[in-house]
């Protein structure tokens, strides 16, 4: 079979770099939007091919969550043999189980829509949880970017640094993060979400009064937990001026003006999703991440050492 990377509206650029990593060219694919708002995606000659269709679903969330399904669908009717949905920000992920009654479980429903439109497998970078790999119907490979962050930040950490978990579910991601830089020991803040744009933080786990620190989580969304974390941090004597890294980077609402404006040494994020350097900002590509994990499922060879298994 013959690889084709289809990419998703917005996602040009990432998917640009992926083919070159590849030393392909992207599948021609045509987005109309109606003046109602309607989607209608259009893919070109895919017949008995391994297709892999990227796009992120990051803001507006569900517009490209629409749109992800139209293109599998396309790919599925236009009779690809084999189709990957490469989705490097898995919107909905953090929809993992029901808070209350009479809650849906979004990462359930996006990914049996995803599984429904012709994926055969998904793939995804850094998910908000693990347990999106059980609720797949479909095989389901989670990357990791921390290889790729940790290579970028590696000069800039100080000695004595120590890895900050914001909250508990950044843990496994944090104690990655300690391995990968040789750091340690990890701490870990405890949070309450009260809201989509408020968090409490309440303690913390750990030793941190006089060393530098670094913060990793998946996302930084509105910004409101790193906000919460540095709080703690410096409550608890910690050195000022933290690294914050995260994979993925929503960036809603001033996120970015609402951590710079609170100090910090720099902040690292991907391009997972579309993401402008700019003061204290640097953005590591995951363009070979995915270019592997393409190659290899292309050739049928292992993920192993590229996966975030916990």
């Amino acid at each position: 079979m013959t690889a084709r990377l289809v990419p998703g509206s917005g996602t040009e650029a990432l998917a640009s770099a992926v083919a070159a990593q590849l030393g392909t060219e992207l599948t021609p694919c045509e987005v109309e939007r109606f003046p109602d708002g309607e989607l209608r995606p259009a893919v070109a000659e895919v017949r008995g091919d391994d297709v892999f269709v990227l796009r992120s679903t990051g803001p507006p969330v569900n517009e490209h969550v629409v749109e992800l399904l139209l293109l599998l669908d396309a790919c599925r009717r236009a009779g690809a043999d084999r189709i990957t949905a490469v989705v490097p920000y898995f919107g909905y992920a953090r929809q993992d189980r029901r808070g209350r009654p009479g809650e849906a479980v979004g990462s359930r429903v996006l990914a049996d829509a995803v599984a429904s439109c012709g994926a055969d497998r998904l793939l995804v970078v850094d998910p908000h949880t693990a347990a999106l790999e059980a609720v797949c119907s479909i095989p389901c490979d989670m990357l990791t970017a921390a290889r790729v962050v940790a290579d970028a930040i590696r000069p800039s950490i100080p000695d004595g640094a120590v890895i900050v978990a914001p909250d508990l579910g950044a843990t496994k991601l944090a104690e990655r993060y300690a391995s990968l830089l040789r750091h340690g020991p990890v701490a870990v803040v405890r949070k309450t979400r009260v809201s989509g744009e408020e968090v409490q933080a309440h303690e913390l786990v750990g030793e941190v009064r006089g060393r530098p620190a670094v913060i990793v989580d998946d996302m930084i969304s509105t910004g409101r937990t790193i906000e919460a974390a540095m709080r703690v941090l410096e409550s608890h004597g910690a050195t000022p001026a933290p690294t914050v890294v995260a994979t993925h980077g929503p960036l809603v609402a001033g996120a970015i003006d609402r951590i710079a404006q609170l100090g910090v040494r720099g902040v690292y994020l991907t391009d997972t999703l579309p993401v402008s350097e700019a003061k204290s900002l640097h953005v590591c590509t995951v363009s070979a991440l995915l270019a592997d994990a393409i190659d290899r499922l292309t050739h049928d060879r292992p993920l192993d050492e590229l996966l975030f298994l916990v």
